[in-house]
């Protein structure tokens, strides 16, 4: 059984005495009964603020949007949120609440998952203020061992993608805050409690306890897992499934002939996943109301699945089934990076390209990113 970093406060109880309490926290934040860290942090220390990332504090806010400062009604305490209107720092008003600022949300190891740039950004606003951070470390559900994809290419730096990881990046998020630490010179006071009896190369699989979904969209292991890779079909005119009962396992679009797609899939044979056709109608996002054709994607084999090699492969099968109708999204805003580009690392996806030129490179970047991360590992 895995413990918790915030299984284990107590142990670290006098790090807190005498001090204002901020938490950074979302609705994973939760001991393994199951108990809120809110409730576990009000009786070990004093606990001042609350503080949001994306989704908000208690996980009741949508995808991408704003959230403003309010009362939490079962606490009391003031919400302050680093997803919203205010900006994804920290302004003086929230500094002004606390001396030491915890950090507790699991994350999932993936770069463009927005959580580990609200860690970047503590990092560096705690930095700066002269506050301390502690990270209640947990274990990455994908393992700390596999790493896949490209690393960021700092020119298409954004809130999808803020620091030079590789897409799934296999450090936790205690971890993670090391190496931005140090690689940067940030000189934050960084503390981590550690989780214990994690080892690397275990899945969530393996944890022994229940799901707690990280978004709206992420319901589901299975869905986390195909994550690394599926995530890029946002910045195309596919649907990647919002609007869906599956989201990130449901891929589509209105052009797309749902039996001709799976079997153009299933051909490439890749390890650890087969997919099904299916027919769907997006209640929301992408091709919202319109019949779309695609195929839902099953893992066989957790331990042997690639899921960016599985997103690479299906844009570049759409892309060649379909030339007339397949498209990059452009940029959400004027003079911005299209979102393909942001959430690759790079505009190697935006024009043409060669997958086995990707991948290798991608593997290629993927191994430097496992010996650059192996000095910040805290479990074995």
């Amino acid at each position: 059984m895995v413990a918790l970093g915030v299984d284990q406060i107590r142990q670290y109880q006098s790090w807190f005495q005498g001090a204002r309490v901020g938490l950074l926290t979302s609705i994973t934040g939760r001991d393994s009964n199951l108990r809120s860290t809110i409730e576990v942090l009000r009786e070990v220390c004093h606990l001042t603020a609350l503080i949001g990332p994306e989704h908000g504090v208690r996980g009741d806010v949508g995808a991408g949007e704003d959230v403003s400062t309010y009362i939490d009604a079962a606490t009391g305490l003031t919400v302050y949120s680093l997803y919203g209107s205010a900006g994804k720092h920290f302004t003086q008003e929230m500094l002004d609440q606390f001396d030491i600022l915890v950090y507790d949300i699991q994350d999932i190891g993936v770069r463009f998952f927005t959580f580990i740039s609200t860690l970047y950004n503590a990092l560096t606003d705690c930095a700066k203020a002269g506050k301390t951070l502690v990270v209640l470390d947990r274990p990455n559900p994908l393992g700390g061992e596999l790493v896949e994809g490209g690393i960021l290419d700092m020119a298409y730096s954004s809130f999808v993608g803020c620091y030079p990881l590789a897409a799934r990046y296999a450090l936790t998020s205690g971890e993670a805050a090391a190496m931005m630490n140090e690689e940067q010179g940030l000189g934050c006071d960084l503390k981590i409690v550690p989780c214990k009896g994690w080892k690397r190369d275990q899945l969530f699989s393996q944890w022994g306890t229940v799901w707690q979904a990280p978004s709206p969209a992420l319901m589901t292991f299975e869905t986390t897992l195909l994550y690394p890779g599926l995530c890029l079909i946002e910045g195309t005119n596919l649907s990647e499934g919002r609007g869906t009962a599956a989201p990130f396992r449901i891929i589509g679009a209105d052009y797309i002939d749902a039996e001709k797609l799976m079997k153009a899939f299933n051909e490439e044979r890749l390890p650890g996943v087969i997919s099904t056709p299916v027919w769907f109608t997006p209640t929301a996002s992408k091709h919202q109301g319109k019949k779309c054709g695609g195929i839902v994607l099953h893992v066989t084999d957790q331990s042997k699945i690639r899921p960016v090699t599985v997103g690479i492969t299906l844009l570049d099968i759409v892309r060649k089934l379909y030339p007339e109708d397949y498209a990059v999204l452009p940029p959400y805003r004027e003079g911005g990076r299209p979102m393909l580009a942001l959430l690759s690392g790079s505009d190697a996806l935006t024009g043409d390209w060669d997958r086995n030129e990707i991948l290798s490179r991608y593997e290629r970047e993927s191994r430097e990113f496992a010996e650059r991360k192996k000095k910040f590992h805290i479990y074995e």
